[in-house]
């Protein structure tokens, strides 16, 4: 049995070389999990500025309540696989020059 849980329909904005109206599944990565759901669409939003698919997403139980602490209060960040190590080094790059800035 083949597990299809990683496995979504491609967003809008990705861009595919299949016929129209044909759904392409792709598997997507969790490249980043943050406290609560706004730092996970902020880090979305900054992948996608680079041009790579990527959803935000928090376990609907910890929405639904307001979490930000332990497991149903973690945001996260995924890209289909394939964009995964690109984007954890725009992360990676990021971090370095914050911590930078910090340092100053």
């Amino acid at each position: 049995m083949t597990d299809t849980n990683s496995a979504q329909p491609l967003p809008e904005s990705y861009d595919s070389d299949g016929q129209p109206g044909e759904v392409e599944q792709v598997r997507w990565e969790v490249v980043e999990k943050t406290a609560g759901i706004t730092p996970a669409e902020i880090i979305a939003g900054r992948l996608q500025a680079e041009g790579i698919p990527a959803r935000a997403w928090q376990e609907g139980a910890g929405e639904a309540l307001g979490l930000m602490v332990g497991l149903l209060g973690m945001g996260h960040v995924a890209v289909p696989v394939e964009f995964a190590e690109q984007a954890r080094a725009i992360l990676a790059a990021d971090a370095a020059a914050f911590a930078a800035e910090e340092e100053e």
